[in-house]
């Protein structure tokens, strides 16, 4: 994989890590079409870093403000504290069941999931379960509203994301509608929720990767680093823009755009996958 394909990929992550859509399935899909070498793994989560600086660039006063109130709350004895601490809270233990989950069956995903046809049922299966949770939801809650039930739904929920064409973003938010989440607070607190999990992948795959030369102990291929920096920055800077604009265009819209690219995207890969077979 050169460059270019590198900064394309990496825009695409951009543009999907935090849109519905599926960013695994893209990633899996793309050079699949197009006939590229895939990075496997490493190369996906280092994209998924350079969106994790987009979600913190974005959000870095919100973080500032969890971070402290998360101290301050420690050193009083009182855990949740205010509401910003509470928050911090619900990011920790709604980040456990995908953290732990994904440890176990990272071998699982990576060998046996990585297929065309399981993106296919995802993307048509959790698209119209995103449809009907936009539909079904009342959103009158805000995300200053959230209980403690949420955040185990919504957290237990990112764990099945870990399967291509799921989309970590687009089930968290489907799991929120469902617990009558307003459309921005459901964004909100999916973006949030997902960075712990983004960065803690890319820095456990860097450590692996520290440990590797020229064939790497396990005979994997030398990792290219030019490669990598070019996919992180910019995944990192359409991410950014990426999140600015999504959340302009859900306080006004729903997600049935999102849910019409899903299901056609499933269309197109079924096809690919029969004429190539």
């Amino acid at each position: 994989m050169g460059t270019i394909a590198a900064v394309i990929l990496g825009i695409i992550q951009g543009l999907t890590e935090f849109l519905p859509i599926s960013s695994s399935a893209h990633l899996i899909l793309v050079p699949w079409f197009f006939g590229w070498d895939h990075e496997g793994l490493t190369f996906d989560v280092a994209l998924h870093l350079g969106t994790a600086f987009a979600v913190l660039a974005y959000f870095w006063k919100d973080w500032c403000l969890l971070v402290r109130e998360f101290w301050i709350g420690l050193k009083s004895r009182n855990p949740p504290g205010s509401a910003h601490g509470r928050l911090a809270w619900f990011i920790i233990i709604g980040t456990l069941p995908a953290a732990v989950i994904g440890l176990v069956f990272e071998d699982i995903v990576e060998n046996r999931l990585r297929s065309p046809i399981v993106t296919v049922f995802t993307l048509v299966a959790f698209g119209v379960l995103l449809f009907w949770a936009d539909r079904k939801g009342r959103k009158g809650r805000e995300i200053e509203e959230y209980s403690w039930s949420d955040c185990l739904w919504i957290g237990f929920s990112q764990a099945v994301a870990l399967i291509p064409g799921v989309s970590r973003s687009g089930i968290t938010m489907t799991t929120a509608l469902f617990r009558h989440s307003s459309r921005t607070s459901a964004a909100r607190f999916s973006f949030l929720l997902s960075t712990p999990i983004i960065v803690g992948a890319g820095v456990l795959k860097a450590w692996r990767l520290f440990g590797e030369s020229g064939s790497g102990p396990t005979g994997t291929a030398p990792v290219e680093w030019t490669v990598l920096i070019a996919g992180t920055l910019s995944a990192a800077i359409t991410g950014f823009l990426c999140i600015r604009y999504f959340l302009r265009c859900i306080r006004s819209s729903s997600f049935t755009p999102f849910v019409l690219y899903r299901i056609l995207l499933a269309g197109v890969v079924l096809a690919f996958y029969m004429m190539g077979n």
